[in-house]
Order: C-alpha cells, then structure tokens, then sequence
C-alpha cells in the first residue's frame, strides 16, 4: 500500500541519516580546538580595525539581538559552543545562567580551560573589548565582562544534537528561554534533511514563546578543523534555513546576511558568506 511504501521510504532516509552521522562523528575525532581557532578568531578574519570583518559583524548582530529588550529569562543553553565563547559575550548580560555545550570532549576542554583563567587558554579579551565598546562601556572593562561571563555559565555540557533528546537527562532545570548557536548544524550534518532533524532535536530544549539566535555558513561545502582536517559540511542558503525553521515551528523574525570579502577566503574553507537570524518558537507546537 502507499503507506507502507511511505513507511518504507521514511525508514531508509532515517538509515540513510544515521549512516552519515556517524560518518560525521568520525570526521571530527581529530578536530583541533588550537588550530580551528587560530584559523578563523585571528586577523584577517578576526580584524577590529576594519569595518567589513567578519568577526566584528557577527559580534555586532549579537548585540543588536541582545539589547532588543525582547529576549529575556532566567537561562540561555549555547549550543554547540565548539572551543569559542564570542557568541555569549552579550548573552550573558540578560541571563542569570548560561550552559554551554559541546560533543567533542577537546572543545569542551578548551572552554573549561578559559573558564578556569588558565594562562594557556585561548586570548578573548580582543572580543571582550570590542563588546564592551558596544554596550557603550570603556574597553578597559573587559575583566568585568569575563568575571561576568565566568559567574553565569554554571556548566559545560555534552550534546549531540543528533538525538531526540539531545542532553543527558535533567540536565537542564527546565526549558531554556533562549537557544545561541554558531556554524553548528550546518557543520555536523551529512544532508539537509539531517540538519532539518538536529534543529527539531534541539528546539525541544526551548520552552514555547523562547527565541533562537543562530549564525551558520551559507554555501560551505567544506572546512579545515586541523592540519589536514577536512570537514564536510551540509550547504544551505537562505531558504532552505527559513525552510527548516517554519517546519520545525519558528516565526523568523530577523535575517541578514554578509558576504566574505576575498581577503577573508584564506583556504581554510569554502564558505561564501554568513547568515544571523534570530526566530521565536511558537507557542503552540506544530
């Protein structure tokens, strides 16, 4: 019957997914935090003097999300941190707690490290600086801003956004109130429709009316995650993205995007440009 073949095609896409995740999986055990970071969080990517960098745009998005007054609550989960921690940096002035999480036990270590000020951890403090900027604050008060960021973020978790349940059990207290994620679906994914589910999988983790921001690759196909290190990634463009959040029962209420100027393509990637959007869960689940 059509249904059965339905159920059919439905149970092979699933075993088509599960196959190419765990591919994935494998992709990334000799992922590199050190070199992934000195990569893209260094000049030229990472140049605060220039007004069409790349990393002052996103730090700028984040802001603007941030002070909008509309994004509020008690707890906002990171998800997919990786090793970096510039995507809370204005997060972490409206929430009392902030979970990061990661699947890679190296880029949990690397963010511990930070955390714990250990003198061999990655330098944040360019980013610190250039927030403070934004929120109006002399840049000198970057230490208050990593005292600040180092009191709420009250664990660094394990996900796998892969899962239905993407945390351990009781993890969380409750519902998050807002969901941060950077270049994380898109880069573990092994098709669109996998990114589709992951994003399914994690929005479980917002409470209803709860809002997610989300920075991702636009037209990547691959990047360097170490010497040698090459990682596939799902290419997605705005549609597809817009897509997958009305499906998954977002209202998008911001898009904007940017392009790499040609100086930024360093051969660490194929990445065309980016995207930020931020969304709203609906309340009433589809």
């Amino acid at each position: 019957s059509a249904a059965q073949r339905a159920g059919g095609m439905e149970k092979r896409e699933e075993a088509g997914i599960e196959a190419g995740v765990a591919a994935m999986a494998q992709c990334y055990q000799p992922f590199d935090p050190a070199a992934y970071l000195q990569y893209n969080y260094t000049p030229p990517r990472a140049d605060f003097s220039r007004l069409d960098s790349i990393v002052p745009w996103k730090l700028g998005c984040l802001h603007r999300a941030f002070t909008a007054g509309d994004i509020c609550g008690g707890t906002l989960v990171d998800v997919g941190s990786g090793p970096t921690l510039y995507q809370v940096l204005s997060g972490c002035e409206v929430f009392e707690k902030l979970v990061l999480t990661d699947f890679l036990p190296q880029n949990r270590a690397a963010l511990r490290r930070w955390l714990g000020d250990d003198p061999g951890s990655f330098d944040w403090s360019p980013y610190l600086r250039h927030v403070c900027q934004l929120e109006g604050r002399s840049p000198e008060a970057w230490r208050e801003k990593a005292a600040r960021l180092r009191s709420v973020v009250t664990d660094v978790l394990p996900i796998d956004v892969h899962r239905p349940a993407p945390l351990l059990p009781g993890a969380l207290p409750g519902p998050a109130d807002c969901l941060v994620s950077s270049f994380c679906l898109e880069a573990v994914s092994p098709d669109r429709p996998a990114f589709t589910q992951a994003l399914r999988h994690v929005s479980t983790l917002l409470r209803p009316g709860g809002h997610l921001v989300m920075i991702g690759a636009l037209e990547e196909s691959y990047y360097l995650g170490g010497p040698g290190v090459r990682i596939p990634v799902v290419p997605v463009d705005q549609a597809f993205v817009t897509a997958s959040l009305e499906e998954c029962g977002y209202t998008v209420l911001e898009f904007c995007t940017y392009v790499l100027p040609a100086d930024m393509c360093v051969g660490v990637d194929d990445v065309v440009g980016i995207f930020f959007l931020k969304a709203r869960k609906k309340k009433v689940a589809l």
